[in-house]
């Protein structure tokens, strides 16, 4: 047999699955590219499908505080992905093409909001547009960006269904991890988050602060956010805990992004 042409490096002659030797080649720092930048995730639908009574003044807020803080707007989907969904669903569509439909609703969500926050800088952005965040920022935009991950058609298979698993909330998780950002912020339509929904059950208990183990460990049957974002929290090279909070509560997401204690924090 013919012997292989070979490059000289840590990984020659490797098969990129070994653990001992992911372990040996773990960088114990990544680049940071925006360190002072905040994550903030608009959800769909629970603050976008309620409209301008919640809507605008979230706006305006979140306006103002861009102006002293660096901030990447991320939309989600909502009552339409929920549709697509169902239709898709019951005429036997893939996961992949079911994540390719339900992408397209946080894309549209996303130039909404980019026109709404357009006083203030406001532009909407692409996924291959996010290493130019940095400059972006520098020369004055408020970047608005659709939460969907780009997997498309390369969706990944879901555990139980077939609803794509990755969804806004890990979208705005990884935007948040490859970017270095100091903060996820996850507006919502509730407190944070809860052993039940507590819009369907008075006896849900409210959880403050928790470890994202903690969180799968209780294996709850519902939960505020996408379960596959808590899963990766426990990888994360830099960011460290993801912040849920009431976005119908104006002056919440200031209060977040500014660092004070509310809602709930689930950490690595």
């Amino acid at each position: 047999m013919r012997r292989r042409f070979e490059v000289e490096s840590r990984l020659k002659g490797e098969s990129l699955v070994r653990r001992e030797m992911l372990r040996s080649v773990s960088p114990s720092d990544q680049i940071r590219l925006l360190p002072d930048m905040t994550v903030v995730k608009i959800g769909g639908h629970g603050v976008i499908d309620y409209g301008k009574e919640v809507l605008l003044p979230l706006v305006r807020e979140i306006g103002e505080l861009s102006r002293e803080h660096q901030l990447l707007v991320v939309t989600g989907g909502g009552v339409r992905v929920r549709h697509i969904l169902d239709i898709g669903l019951d005429l036997g569509m893939p996961t992949g093409v079911l994540a390719e439909l339900a992408g397209k609703i946080s894309e549209q969500n996303a130039t909404m909001m980019a026109i709404l926050l357009s006083p203030y800088g406001g532009t909407r952005i692409h996924t291959a547009d996010l290493l130019e965040l940095p400059t972006l920022l520098k020369l004055g935009v408020l970047p608005v960006i659709q939460g969907t991950p780009p997997y498309g058609l390369y969706e990944q298979p879901a555990e139980i269904g077939a609803i794509p698993p990755n969804r806004t909330d890990t979208g705005a998780f990884l935007a948040a991890e490859v970017l270095g950002a100091k903060a996820l912020v996850l507006a919502k339509n509730v407190d944070g988050l809860y052993t039940k929904n507590p819009l369907m059950y008075d006896d849900a208990e409210f959880i403050a602060d928790i470890t994202a183990q903690e969180l799968l460990d209780l294996d709850l049957d519902d939960l505020v956010l996408e379960p596959r974002a808590v899963e990766l929290l426990r990888y994360t090279r830099n960011l460290k805990e993801i912040r849920i909070v009431n976005g119908h509560v104006p002056g919440n997401v200031t209060r977040a992004v500014k660092g004070e204690t509310l809602g709930t924090v689930i950490r690595a």
